[in-house]
């Protein structure tokens, strides 16, 4: 008789499984600095729309549907402008100092600001090797929320300090973000709160006569260690768990004002879009109105690259 085995359940690639601290999860720049070519801000905050259907012509080199129309599944993720809070200088990966910029009135609503701003010239540290930007979105000019999400943003240009000035004071628009074709999107699964060990890990049912439960593991462990080890599939929180997606191609992107994809009576579960918007191939984890990041994709493939669509209609 064949000795019984079957591969673990679980990946522990995503250990902990516990709810993430933020919506907006922080990212490393230092791997995405050297990929950046073009000047400009290589991160940028949406908010999801939904899923739809477009109709592209694949324009993609050496593709068997070069020159046809085709169908394509799409999230639209709503753009709205950015403002610049403050300028954290670094020095070895450490924050050296941090000025802030803005006292708008609807960063009330989150934190703490000061009534009065230092002058920015007069505060910048002598030492420093690298500065970021803390920029806050403007949902207000969306239908879902007024609150702002904030952060930290890198910064690709060759002259940073003089770069960072140029935003001071104005809105951020889609234009100020990196021109790529490629994106990578973090933010969070949807929320599922307290599920069962067959949901969770997807272990099997045992005998439906089976004491102590069917949906339960068979074993939580030897008797030696005396005590349920951590990788052992149990109940426990499922969901709103930081996740990223790579080299997602962006379809399309444009503003309201220049062509309107709004159906009639808006977008299922979130409304009309207001502002600016793109369209990227595939799903994009988090239910609608989610906030997410868009970064520039830093380990961009060669199959998505090559990629080309030209937009042709939504089919919502």
């Amino acid at each position: 008789m064949p000795k019984l085995k079957s591969p673990r359940r679980g990946s522990l690639q995503f250990y902990p499984r516990k709810r993430a601290a933020k919506i907006l999860p922080s990212v490393n720049w230092a791997p995405i600095y050297p990929i950046a070519k073009e000047h400009g801000l290589l991160g940028f905050i949406a908010y999801k729309v939904g899923m739809a259907s477009a109709i592209v012509k694949d324009n993609t080199e050496h593709s068997m549907t070069k020159g046809k129309k085709i169908a394509l599944p799409v999230t639209i993720l709503e753009i709205p402008n950015m403002k610049l809070f403050s300028v954290r200088f670094f020095k070895s990966g450490i924050v050296l100092k941090e000025i802030i910029v803005s006292n708008d009135s609807i960063l009330k609503r989150v934190l703490k600001v000061p009534k009065t701003l230092k002058p920015f010239e007069s505060e910048i540290p002598k030492d420093y090797d690298d500065i970021k930007a803390i920029v806050y979105s403007l949902p207000s000019q969306t239908s879902i929320k007024k609150a702002p999400d904030l952060i930290e943003l890198g910064i690709s240009a060759p002259n940073k300090l003089e770069f960072i000035k140029s935003l001071m004071g104005r809105e951020l628009s889609l234009k100020d973000f990196v021109k790529t074709s490629l994106v990578d999107i973090r933010g969070l699964t949807k929320g599922k709160g307290l599920q069962g060990p067959v949901k969770r890990f997807g272990i099997g049912f045992r005998q439906h006569k089976s004491e102590k439960g069917v949906r339960n593991p068979g074993s939580l462990g030897p008797w030696h260690p005396a005590r349920v080890m951590f990788v052992t599939p149990i109940a426990g929180q499922l969901g709103l768990f930081t996740r990223v997606n790579y080299n997602q191609n962006i379809i399309f992107s444009s503003s309201i004002k220049e062509k309107d994809i709004n159906p009639s009576s808006g977008f299922r579960h979130y409304g009309k879009i207001n502002s600016s918007y793109i369209l990227v191939k595939g799903s994009v984890q988090g239910p609608q109105k989610r906030a997410v990041l868009l970064t520039l994709s830093f380990r961009p493939s060669k199959p998505t690259q090559k990629k080309k669509y030209e937009f042709q209609e939504l089919v919502v």
